[in-house]
């Protein structure tokens, strides 16, 4: 999420925080798709992490978009840490190793988010070339050490560094090596919320394991297609994961935020300062119970921010995000919202993905999301290979994409965008399983030749 949130009104009921989330309905005629991406900045010379300090760090970069854009920066304790269109609504963020985010602005097609790519790959140029910066398109840093990796100035992060080992093997990996690309979409009712959050988390793995591209960590192959997705196996298990729950009766906003009042809390935001109150319930929060701000109640904003402290493989906010695919090259990302689109914004095409995953228990569910980071298209759930499943879903997206009929200024609809993708199926692999027959064959065992066949 670019910025923390500001609504400082004190929380009376439960219900305020289920209306915080119904307040997302909306008709299907104002649906948006809201498109993030993380890639990783390296210096274009010897091919090493950038610090955020100095002239050439994260911190100038960010200082030339803000000329280059005429947003608005983003401060944290006199350090920019981001920039924020007023006009568009959309921002520019830092991840905690420096991974450098897009947030895009919601837009009416997914021609509108090749668009919004294009634009602001060629304003990142701009400024980082010439401070010898480039940008990575992988799941997964493939040559540094933890222990390389520098720390971004943001307060939310440090609370997060210190939690995370208590609580899981991965989580600093998650927070400082790895990449994401997001799509977030609108929902018109609670019950057309519950059911593209069932079929996109039933589905889930299939992103995975189309956008899988993540073999490699520290210079050699780690044994997995996705570790990206293997380490949010163990980062945090109490707020993430496939939320079987969200499948039983009785699912809708009341119960997303009882479960969001029981994960644990990371920090409450007053003013500039970040208050450690890792590991306490919101809850108990609410109840004005807790430790650090005793009789305090919490606040919308506070809401918010915990929210977005949550990390299952969908995440409910005011929208849905779709969270299970790792970074890729700028050619495949308008990909990932045209899949999600083509899926779920089209009722027949939502029809026939339900259908697809209805039958699937939550244990099945469980184990193919367990399996795909390591087995990619071989992945089974019942007696069906993953690979299988994913060229029928390709089909159902693309046909909802031609029934969308948005077209562009050459009359061509948004199923173009899935080509990438359909590649993918022809060929029978995984983005990964091509880079590793490179790091065996072409790359003489070497990752290095990702920094410029992977760049942006």
């Amino acid at each position: 999420m670019a910025r923390d949130q500001i609504d400082m009104t004190p929380l009376q009921s439960r219900d305020e925080l289920v209306a915080w989330l119904e307040a997302g309905v909306k008709d299907p005629s104002d649906f948006r798709i809201g498109t993030e991406h993380e890639k990783t900045p390296f210096t274009l010379q010897g091919h090493q992490p950038v610090p955020y300090e100095g002239a050439r760090g994260i911190g100038a970069l960010l200082d030339g978009m803000k000329l280059l854009l005429g947003w608005e920066p983003i401060m944290e304790r006199g350090n920019i840490i981001g920039l924020y269109d007023v006009t568009g609504g959309g921002a520019i963020s830092l991840e905690p190793g420096g991974q450098f985010e897009l947030s895009g602005a919601p837009v009416e097609t997914v021609h509108q988010t090749q668009g919004e790519l294009m634009a602001h790959l060629a304003q990142v140029r701009e400024i980082a070339t010439p401070l010898g910066i480039g940008f990575l398109g992988l799941g997964m840093t493939p040559s540094w050490s933890r222990a390389e990796i520098p720390v971004m100035p943001k307060g939310r992060y440090k609370i997060m560094t210190g939690y995370m080992p208590k609580v899981g093997k991965y989580g600093i990996d998650m927070m400082y090596r790895t990449c994401t690309v997001q799509t977030n979409l609108d929902f018109s009712s609670e019950a057309d919320m519950v059911k593209k959050l069932r079929v996109s988390l039933a589905l889930q793995p299939i992103a995975t394991a189309l956008f899988a591209n993540s073999p490699f960590t520290e210079g050699k192959p780690n044994g997995f297609l996705s570790f990206r997705s293997e380490i949010w196996r163990d980062t945090d298990n109490a707020r993430s994961g496939m939320l079987p729950w969200a499948f039983e009766d009785g699912m809708g906003f009341e119960r997303w935020v009882d479960y969001a009042l029981d994960v644990p809390m990371y920090f409450v935001k007053r003013g500039d300062e970040y208050l450690d109150v890792s590991g306490t319930s919101f809850r108990d929060f609410f109840e004005g119970k807790n430790p650090a701000l005793p009789g305090e109640r919490p606040t919308l904003s506070d809401w918010a921010n915990h929210l977005s402290t949550i990390f299952p493989e969908v995440r409910l906010k005011r929208y849905l995000e779709m969270r299970g695919a790792d970074g890729a090259p700028w050619g495949r990302l308008p990909a990932l919202p045209a899949f999600w689109v083509g899926l779920l914004y089209d009722n027949d095409t939502l029809d026939a993905a339900w259908d697809l995953v209805r039958n699937w228990t939550a244990r099945e569910r469980q184990a193919l999301r367990d399996d795909v980071p390591r087995h990619g298209f071989k992945a089974r759930i019942k007696d069906r290979y993953l690979f299988e499943i994913a060229k029928e879903c390709l089909k159902l997206s693309h046909a909802g994409l031609r029934r969308r009929n948005r077209i562009d200024h050459i009359g061509r609809d948004e199923s173009r965008y899935l080509e990438p993708l359909e590649r993918i199926i022809d060929c029978g692999r995984t983005p990964a399983e091509e880079l590793l027959d490179k790091f065996n064959g072409a790359w003489n065992s070497s990752v290095e030749p990702a920094y410029d066949e992977c760049a942006f």
